[in-house]
Formats: structure tokens, C-alpha cells, sequence
């Protein structure tokens, strides 16, 4: 009995001391587990601040790059805006600049020469015995001199007469002209062998023509002040300020013509030509045909 409790009285002690030494241990542990715990909590509060704050970053740098790009273009507007200024303020102040001036209009006069007078036959003779084959039925003028007045305009085409010739202008001329030779009685007669002096009909008829024309001009040495030119061959319309024998007012016929021009001063141009007018049939026993020379006054532009 004593050694039973004796034993006992061990086994308690033992238990005691287990405890004893054991429970300090289980509450190191739990307390251990409670700081691990509450340090994974503080890791994953941290790693949500940090990606909170990376997420700030990203956005903060997003924005920054707005800000730059934008200010980027403010100055991309800006540059363009000042050098659009200064591109304006020059020019303002620059001289005007002007091109070449190639096209030309032109008034012209000078003087006229028919082959054959109106009232005269080729060979010349009696009004009355040529009046129906030299177109003097209607007017007995047998002036063959006279003036002209007229205008030209110039179309430029090429400046190197379509790649064959450098320097050298290829154009279309348009004219108009006025010509006029003097005034003179109409011999209509009603009696065989009457005489010009004596006219059934003695109103004054003034002779008078209009020529049109439309011709190739050729012009030399292109960009020189002094430039000489010719017309291979144009076409002439004639007509008749006086009708001819048969009424007839109109014929066409052509010219041939050459000349000279001077650029004066800033597209002022001189000018002098000689022309020569050929018609392939009368009008009516009218003559047409003869030359024409004078001087004209143009502007480029």
C-alpha cells in the first residue's frame, strides 16, 4: 500500500512536471502561429498597398505622358502658327513676282498698196470699156494707194516651236484690219459709150475693205528684247465696204509676213511688219491682192 502510493504519489509529480515543462512549450507555439498569422496579414496588406500605389504610378505616368504628348502638339501648333506668320510677313514685303509675259495685243496702221486699182483693168484703159471685168461697174476709183488701221492679238503656244527649235516661240495671231482708198462716183450707165464725167448714178461711193485673219507666227530668239518673226502662211477674209459688180462681199485669200518687235519697257513693245495679201480669185473682177506694210504698239501680258 505504502509502495502504491509512493508510485502514485510519483506518477502525479511526473505528470506535473510533464505539464509543467510542456505547456510553456504549446503556448510558445500558439503564440508563434499568432505572430506568423499576423505577419502573413501585414505581407498581404503591404503587397495590396504596394500594388495600390503601382496602379497610382501607372496612372500617374499615363497622365504625364498625356500632358506631354499634348504639350508636344501645343508646340508643334505653335511652331507651325509662328512660321505660318513669318511665311505671310514675307510675303507681304517681297516684291511682286512676275512671269514671263508671252501673250501680246496690238494696235497697228500703215500703209497699203494694191496690185490693181478698183476701176482699172490690169493693163489700165478706159473706166467704161473695163467696168464689168476690173469690178469698177460700182465704183470708178483708180486710187490703189491707200492706209490701214487695224489690231493684232498674239497667243503664245510654245516658247520651242513644240521641241524642235529652242528659243524659238510658235503662236496664233488673230487680226483684224481696216483699209481705205479714197472715194469715187459710181459709172452705172444706162447708155452704151456714155462717159465716166456724166453718170446716170453720181453719188460718191467710198472704197472701202475689211480684212480678218488668223495665221501661225513664228517668233525668234525667246527671252531677248529684240525678236524678229515671220508668218509662213495665214488665212485672209476680204471684205468689201462697196459690193462688187455681182454684190459679192466677201472673199478669202491668204498672207505672207514678216517683221520686227522691241520689249520697250516692262511688256511696252515696238513693233514694224511688212505683209503681202493673195487672193486666188477676184471678187467679181474686184482685186484683193497687194502688200501692206507699218508699224503697230503692244502689250505682253
Amino acid at each position: 500500500m505504502t509502495f502504491t502510493k509512493t508510485q502514485l504519489a510519483l506518477s502525479i509529480a511526473a505528470a506535473t512536471l510533464s505539464i509543467a515543462i510542456v505547456a510553456p512549450q504549446a503556448q510558445a507555439a500558439s503564440s508563434a502561429l499568432q505572430v506568423a498569422d499576423e505577419a502573413a496579414q501585414k505581407a498581404d496588406a503591404l503587397q495590396l498597398q504596394m500594388q495600390q500605389m503601382a496602379d497610382q504610378m501607372q496612372a500617374m505616368q499615363a497622365e504625364l505622358d498625356r500632358v506631354k504628348s499634348a504639350s508636344a502638339k501645343a508646340a508643334d501648333a505653335n511652331v507651325k502658327v509662328q512660321e505660318l506668320d513669318q511665311w505671310m510677313a514675307s510675303v507681304k514685303h517681297a516684291p511682286e513676282a512676275t512671269g514671263p509675259k508671252d501673250n501680246l495685243v496690238a494696235v497697228r496702221g500703215g500703209w497699203e498698196q494694191l496690185d490693181h486699182a478698183r476701176g482699172l483693168g490690169q493693163s489700165g484703159g478706159n473706166l467704161i470699156d473695163n467696168a464689168n471685168t476690173s469690178g469698177g461697174l460700182l465704183s470708178d476709183n483708180s486710187n490703189a494707194t491707200g492706209f490701214y488701221i487695224g489690231g493684232i492679238f498674239d497667243f503664245n503656244v510654245n516658247n520651242d516651236l513644240f521641241g524642235l527649235w529652242d528659243e524659238t516661240s510658235f503662236g496664233i495671231e488673230l487680226g483684224a484690219e481696216y483699209s481705205q482708198f479714197g472715194q469715187a462716183k459710181n459709172i452705172l450707165t444706162s447708155t452704151p459709150g456714155i462717159t465716166p464725167a456724166n453718170p446716170v448714178n453720181p453719188y460718191q461711193s467710198l472704197d472701202s475693205r475689211l480684212r480678218l485673219s488668223v495665221s501661225p507666227k513664228i517668233k525668234f530668239l525667246h527671252g531677248s528684247r529684240l525678236r524678229p518673226w515671220l508668218i509662213p502662211v495665214g488665212m485672209d477674209i476680204n471684205i468689201l465696204g462697196v459690193p462688187s459688180n455681182a454684190v459679192s462681199v466677201l472673199n478669202t485669200g491668204m498672207q505672207f509676213g514678216g517683221g520686227l518687235e522691241y520689249d520697250l519697257f516692262r511688256g511696252i513693245v515696238l513693233g514694224t511688219d511688212v505683209r503681202y495679201h493673195y487672193s486666188t480669185s477676184r471678187l467679181d473682177g474686184t482685186p484683193t491682192d497687194g502688200v501692206s506694210a507699218g508699224g503697230y504698239v503692244g502689250f505682253k501680258f
